[in-house]
């Protein structure tokens, strides 16, 4: 009887894997419509309304714990939303309808739909602040690189755990004012830099595989929504990372305490980001390193996902085809 109630779960849990997939490929598509015209508010408008949507459709009973803002941004995503029918598993949920708003609206490469969803409690849950960040691939000493110490120091340390020399050490960093102390330091060392205009949870993805991306090392200060999705892929397919919320005024302090985080000052690991069994799911709106962006030709509109489960440390790459055409359209 046991065997046969995990086996019933894990039934459920397959579905459930394959229907947020639905999820990121309605808001890809919707996104993806308004690719280069210029409008990031619209953009990111449609990609919001076509996740909550899907997501209202999920037999769950789900809560976002890292969203688009507050109850009172509605329009948006927002922290505490309640989504699903209420009829399924309790579940964490956390959102980026369009990731790279920017790039969509310029038609720029890497813009994406991500959302993670994980049983109840195992998210972190945050206001919507600015996290530092920094991130490595697998098969490195646990604590190799720690944000308590200096770009320098990070990369000094992952060049002798890889055995190169520091300037064969390839960095991220977001294209921001705030990062110009990283790219000096960066510079100084002769380490090689890429230097990204949007685009976060990819960016940290990146470092998971350095032979195909070309990235070793993840710094820098961007959302904490990203933070917590990108911790979620890549507790799926390894690597280290630590993040640190940026709650610099008093009433930042205050709202993440009554979401529960008592040390305004603490260094989140992977883990405590993104716990539990996590499913991750992004699809491609413009071309990108890792997924292309949607498709609409002819007779089809094509899409491509891929779906993290930490569970079992599956990733999917799933090309589709949606031919119905004016279904999709309304959807």
């Amino acid at each position: 009887m046991v065997d046969l109630v995990v086996k019933s779960q894990d039934i459920v849990d397959r579905i459930l894997t394959l229907e947020l997939v639905r999820v990121t490929e309605r808001a890809a598509v919707s996104a993806a419509r308004l690719r280069g015209r210029g409008d990031e508010k619209a953009a990111d408008q449609a990609a919001v309304d076509a996740m909550r949507r899907e997501l209202n459709r999920l037999p769950i009973d789900g809560t976002v714990v890292i969203g688009e803002g507050e109850r009172d941004e509605a329009p948006m995503l927002y922290i505490g939303e309640k989504l699903g029918t209420a009829m399924g598993p309790k579940v964490d949920i956390a959102v980026d309808p369009l990731e790279g708003t920017t790039l969509c609206a310029r038609d720029m490469p890497g813009s994406i739909a991500v959302m993670a969803m994980a049983t109840g409690g195992s998210l972190l849950n945050a206001p919507d602040v600015y996290m530092e960040k920094i991130a490595i691939g697998p098969g490195y000493p646990h604590g190799i690189v720690d944000l308590d110490m200096s770009p320098e120091e990070n990369i000094r340390a992952l060049a002798k755990a890889k055995g190169v020399n520091p300037h064969e050490i390839s960095v991220l960093v977001l294209d921001r004012e705030r990062h110009a102390k990283i790219i000096e330091d960066c510079r100084r060392i002769g380490c090689a830099l890429r230097i990204i205009p949007d685009g976060d949870v990819a960016g940290i993805i990146f470092t998971a595989q350095p032979e195909k991306t070309g990235i070793d090392l993840y710094l820098g200060i961007g959302g904490a929504p990203e933070g917590v999705l990108a911790a979620g892929a890549l507790r799926c397919v390894g690597g280290q990372m630590q993040g640190r919320l940026i709650l610099d005024t008093e009433a930042k302090i205050e709202r993440a305490a009554r979401m529960g985080v008592k040390d305004p000052k603490r260094k989140y690991d992977m883990k405590e980001l993104a716990a539990g069994d996590v499913i991750v799911s992004l699809t491609g709106v413009t071309d990108g390193p890792l997924v292309q962006g949607v498709r609409f030709d002819k007779d089809a509109i094509r899409t491509e996902t891929l779906i993290y489960r930490s569970l079992s440390g599956t990733v999917r790459k799933i090309a589709a085809e949606h031919r119905e055409m004016g279904k999709f359209k309304l959807d």
